[in-house]
């Protein structure tokens, strides 16, 4: 018979030999840290990674029925729509990144809306007057630009869809007609937005409550509106909605209610396809979508970040988060006085990505945090938005980001259309010398951002993450996670946080970097010793306490011949692949 001493060292013995291949796998060897929740999902023929799994498995259908990535990024985000209203919709904006495999070339859209053209500079100051703001408040008509989602969709299809739009868009209307169960986090930011918007002229609260409350975890939700605007779109197609009866209902609701938008601001509008800027950083090309939009800054971090040894600082330590930290800072003041429509604003892209002008930039970084941050060419901190990615059997791959801004928009829902229109105009500066002061037809700074990366001239990695300004501290996170720190795509997004806020803002808000050098915001995954020791280089730093987004990523093994995905393991996320 065996001791129970002899047993208890047999079953420590047997435990520790069964799980020391985990304890020595080769990606962890590089690094010596292990951050993963869960194993990266691996697929030979394709993959969908989105912030919902109902909208990652209807993705994962349209590409088993013999569509391509672009007509699974086009179904998941008309399921997020319905879904995750708390983030996206067709009364929304729209930009993503294309791989199509057969041209290996690199395609991007910028499906963004403008600001109405019967709305002078001038009058939008004396509306604000009336209502005495100084800027553009964000649940008010003034904030409601052109919904461009719709176009992008139809552009994106237009150019590289495979199936049609009628089967691209039925599990979206079955699961609005139908309904679906209300995942936890997305039941949660519901209900707290309620508050906020049942109240809005129009047909908010019928649409999105439950007599007048939001759903709570696993209630069974419908939205038969939006499922017949599905309907009508995919069966008259995108004329439907920027010139048929979706247009003319928005025309008639905004003249009545004091509305701005018009018939003729939809009718005119265009999505356009335009060349990703990019950076090499360590031998890895990285693409991001320009103009209007802050993937400008994510090249301008990575390349101050160049000049150091990342690696040899270590992942996490105060070395390496001042390093992260100062250079935000710097890339943000940039960020608050460039960054605006490139029909409007001639963007100093020369300079602003110039490795010159980051090693500049770099020689202000010194051992304590700095206060002056001050743009060095003359011359939003919140947001809810969802990001997909796709890839097929072919090789082609979608980065898509989506968005309403903050959160359900403006709670501004036309009776009978189902969805909330965006408040992105809430972006737009009323500084007349600002180069994205507000101005007719013009389209407002966007946040919502989404990445790809090439290595050795192949498509390598499609990758975002949501979370207004947060989203490029996110994309230089996951990116020096993966690429200088050894982490595979599942563990860098599920590494530990940070955060910086305080920074000057593209609305024309300047922070008196004399008085403050903003707020560090760390998750509780960083060492207690790496908080105290920031503080000493004179950081204000607050563990928890703040947004860190979340992310979604795709990575290509051409080697092997499959497909990595990750997703957010904070809330809903799901990466599926087959």
């Amino acid at each position: 018979m065996i001791s129970s001493f002899r047993l208890s060292v047999f079953s420590f013995i047997t435990c520790l030999i069964t799980t020391m291949p985990l304890l020595a796998q080769p990606d962890r060897e590089a690094n010596g840290l292990n951050f993963a929740s869960r194993s990266e999902v691996i697929g030979q023929h394709g993959m969908v990674a989105t912030s919902h799994p109902l909208a990652t498995q209807i993705g994962l259908d349209i590409l088993k029925q013999g569509g391509n990535a672009i007509d699974a990024a086009i179904a998941a985000n008309a399921a997020t729509g319905l879904m995750e209203p708390t983030g996206n919709g067709i009364g929304g904006d729209l930009f993503a990144i294309i791989l199509h495999e057969k041209s290996q070339k690199l395609y991007a859209i910028n499906a963004s809306g403008r600001s109405p053209l019967g709305l002078s500079y001038d009058d939008l100051l004396n509306e604000l007057d009336q209502i005495d703001k100084k800027s553009i408040p964000p649940y008010h008509l003034l904030s409601v630009s052109v919904p461009g989602a719709v176009d992008g969709w139809f552009e994106l299809h237009k150019k590289f869809g495979s199936l049609s739009m009628k089967e691209i868009l039925k599990s979206p209307i079955d699961y609005a007609e139908n309904g679906f169960p209300v995942t936890e986090a997305i039941s949660m930011r519901w209900r707290s937005s309620v508050p906020f918007l049942k109240d809005q002229p129009g047909a908010f609260e019928s649409t999105f409550t439950f007599d007048g409350r939001g759903p709570q975890k696993g209630e069974i939700f419908k939205n038969p509106d939006l499922g017949n605007t599905l309907r009508i779109l995919a069966k008259k197609g995108r004329d439907a909605f920027y010139k048929g009866e979706i247009a003319k209902n928005i025309d008639k609701w905004m003249k009545e209610n004091d509305g701005y938008l018009r018939y003729e601001d939809l009718e005119n509008h265009t999505s356009e396809w335009i060349e990703p800027v990019t950076t090499n950083y360590r031998g890895y090309d990285v693409y991001q979508v320009g103009g209007n939009v802050q993937g400008t800054a994510v090249l301008q971090m990575l390349n101050i970040l160049e000049g150091y040894d990342l690696s040899s600082m270590g992942y996490g330590t105060a070395e390496t988060l001042h390093a992260f930290i100062e250079a935000k800072k710097l890339v943000y003041e940039d960020r608050a006085k460039h960054y605006a429509d490139p029909d409007f604003q001639n963007v100093p892209y020369d300079i602003l990505l110039s490795k010159d002008y980051a090693a500049e930039r770099r020689q202000l970084i010194g051992e304590t945090a700095m206060k002056d941050a001050s743009t060095g060419v003359d011359v939003i901190e919140d947001g809810d938005t969802v990001y997909l990615t796709t890839a097929d059997s072919e090789g082609n791959m979608v980065s898509l980001i989506q968005s309403n801004f903050r959160g359900m928009g403006t709670g501004f829902v036309v009776p009978g259309l189902g969805f909330s229109f965006q408040n992105r105009g809430e972006l737009f500066s009323t500084d007349p010398k600002h180069p994205n002061v507000y101005a007719p037809g013009k389209r407002p700074f966007h946040t919502i951002i989404p990445g790809f990366v090439m290595k050795d001239g192949k498509p390598f990695f499609s990758y975002g993450n949501m979370g207004g300004a947060y989203q490029p501290i996110g994309h230089v996170s996951i990116l020096t996670n993966i690429i200088d720190f050894g982490m595979n795509i599942q563990e860098a997004g599920d590494a530990a946080r940070w955060d910086h806020s305080g920074s000057s803002t593209p609305t024309g808000k300047v922070t008196d970097q004399l008085e403050t050098t903003g707020q560090v915001n760390l998750e509780s995954g960083i060492p207690y010793e790496v908080v105290r020791q920031l503080r000493a280089k004179g950081h204000k730093v607050e563990v928890g306490n703040s947004f860190f987004g979340r992310y979604q990523g795709i990575m290509r093994d051409h080697d092997k011949g499959i497909y990595y995905g990750a997703s957010e393991s904070r809330v809903d996320g799901q990466a599926a692949g087959y």
